[in-house]
């Protein structure tokens, strides 16, 4: 009996159908957490949370569904993706008072995150991205060296011109950040060149490290992870004809062709015996 409903849910959740379900439920559930934040009509309102209490018992059974769909407890939860579901689908039990509490909305809102974890292409931008923070981990390491360096040394030349933005090295770096991204960067060089007339060499050398170098190797150490990540796709969506048989599967294949040869010997002897 628990094998053929394990069967039937693993239909279930295999499913397109249910799969797009799903998809289409967090939409909404994303639909009803944005709506809450408007000022509603009570009615709406009414109507709204208890769309919330049925998205969280569907988001609850089809939880429900794949943990028995699956082979056991210690099979579900070797899943990163089904761990993560599991947090966000208890999270938005808690409390158990109800929608109208600022903790059960804030927690009902990364049910959003939910799409991650169904849409294939999504989980392969967050598993590359993932793969890729211990490479990128190094960069952001070699950047902070720089920042440092820079920081210093804009500090001890820079503080007497402009305290706010140059008094020490904590600030300078929030201040060289702010250069990082190309806000304003241009009025606090002209400032400094009043006094040091080659000052913009500080600000070119490190725009040039920074925004260039060191952001084409974040993009470039990603960008490898995911072609990893596209071809381990690509293998394990080929075809199930171009894979070896396993042995249960020869097995079968022996059996068939000896029934098949007892057929045709039984033909041929009829075939025989009419002649």
């Amino acid at each position: 009996m628990m094998s053929q409903l394990q069967k039937l849910f693993q239909r279930i959740d295999k499913s397109k159908i249910f799969q797009s379900f799903v998809i289409a439920v967090i939409v909404v559930s994303a639909l009803t957490v944005g709506a809450h934040t408007y000022s509603l009509h009570p009615t709406v309102e009414f109507i709204l949370n208890w769309m919330d209490v049925g998205i969280t018992a569907f988001f609850l059974i089809e939880l429900i569904i794949r943990f028995i769909a699956s082979k056991g407890i210690k099979d579900f939860f070797s899943k990163g993706w089904n761990i993560f579901d599991t947090i966000i689908v208890l999270g938005s039990l808690y409390p158990a008072a109800g929608s109208t509490m600022l903790l059960a909305r804030l927690l009902r809102i990364f049910r959003v995150l939910r799409l991650v974890s169904m849409i294939p292409e999504l989980r392969l931008l967050v598993n590359s991205l993932l793969k890729a923070i211990p490479q990128m981990g190094y960069i952001a390491l070699l950047m902070f060296v720089i920042f440092y360096i820079y920081a210093a040394m804009g500090s001890m030349m820079f503080a007497d011109i402009n305290p706010v933005l140059w008094q020490d090295v904590s600030i300078s770096m929030l201040t060289l950040f702010r250069i990082a991204t190309f806000e304003d960067w241009t009025d606090i060089m002209y400032e400094t060149m009043t006094v040091y007339e080659l000052s913009w060499i500080y600000y070119l050398t490190f725009i040039f490290l920074t925004a260039f170098v060191f952001l084409n190797m974040m993009v470039g150490a990603i960008l490898e992870v995911m072609s990893e990540e596209h071809r381990n796709a690509r293998e394990l969506k080929a075809d199930n004809n171009s894979l070896p048989a396993t042995q249960g599967q020869v097995v079968e294949l022996q059996a068939q062709i000896a029934e098949l040869k007892t057929l045709l010997s039984k033909t041929s002897d009829i075939t025989n015996s009419n002649k």
